[in-house]
């Protein structure tokens, strides 16, 4: 391993900017995962490692790990724990980060066409939002998750360490706009989640066709109206308590639930 010292590194500004500015990770097509266990999920689920970056006090503690982030990565650093504490975007290092080449998982839209139950977000703007969804997308076996171009980076420390991994395995494809998707892919029938006490509830939709998508909107205004008009057919998720709307990432966990069941 390679040792870094001076915090005006190439390295460290390059991971620093990471970190922080999704048009940097857009241009780069890169991104960070830090922690021992995102790491090892970024290992085991085939991700390029780019370069493993670890402090002194990890290469005590967490060898073992390090040892086949090693085999893998293509470029291996260490750094003191106070640089650490310096490109770490958590509160309580452990000291084990990866840069991954930016991922592309379209591989299963092609079930689209006959087959596959799938979630599109328009403009989520949360990360914690955007990284729970994902997770809960991978836990119950969505077959694909469709992004707006507006949607939160999905590549952000936020979203990537909410996703618990799931970011690295989850199918995805980021479009202009939902509405333009769904208008491309007619094999797909679409419902849009709105709150609306005159639309059919959710358990009155059949999610039982070839190919079905149900569409999440923003957290403060939900569904543009253009995507409304793209979906076959719209419902909501009866509430008998006093609140008027659900959190987004509660509110898709309950959808994808009764897509899925």
């Amino acid at each position: 391993m390679k040792r870094i010292s001076a915090k005006d590194n190439p390295l460290i500004k390059h991971i620093n900017k990471l970190v922080k500015s999704a048009k940097y990770r857009a241009e780069q097509c890169e991104f960070v995962a830090e922690g021992v266990r995102l790491c090892e999920d970024a290992l085991n689920s085939g991700c390029d490692i780019i370069s493993l970056v670890v402090s002194d006090f990890a290469c005590e503690h967490y060898s073992d790990t390090i040892s086949k982030l090693e085999e893998k990565a293509e470029n291996c650093y260490v750094i003191s724990d106070s640089l650490f504490s310096k490109i770490s975007d958590t509160r309580n290092p452990q000291g084990v980060l990866c840069v991954i080449k930016a991922l592309d998982n379209p591989t299963l839209f092609d079930k689209i066409k006959c087959n596959g139950k799938f979630l599109a977000l328009d403009n989520i703007q949360d990360p914690s939002n955007l990284g729970t969804i994902l997770r809960t997308a991978e836990a119950v076996g969505v077959d694909g998750v469709i992004l707006s171009a507006d949607c939160c980076d999905i590549h952000s420390p936020k979203v990537v360490r909410g996703s618990m991994g799931a970011v690295f395995r989850l199918s995805y494809i980021i479009v202009d706009t939902i509405a333009a998707f769904l208008s491309e892919y007619k094999e797909l029938t679409a419902f849009a989640a709105v709150v609306d006490s005159q639309a059919k509830k959710i358990t009155d939709i059949d999610f039982k066709g070839k190919a079905v998508c149900a569409v999440i909107g923003n957290e403060a205004n939900g569904l543009k109206q253009s995507t409304i008009d793209s979906c076959s057919d719209s419902f909501t998720i009866p509430m008998n308590g006093r609140a008027e709307s659900l959190n987004a990432s509660v509110a898709a966990s309950i959808i994808m639930w009764e897509m899925i069941k």
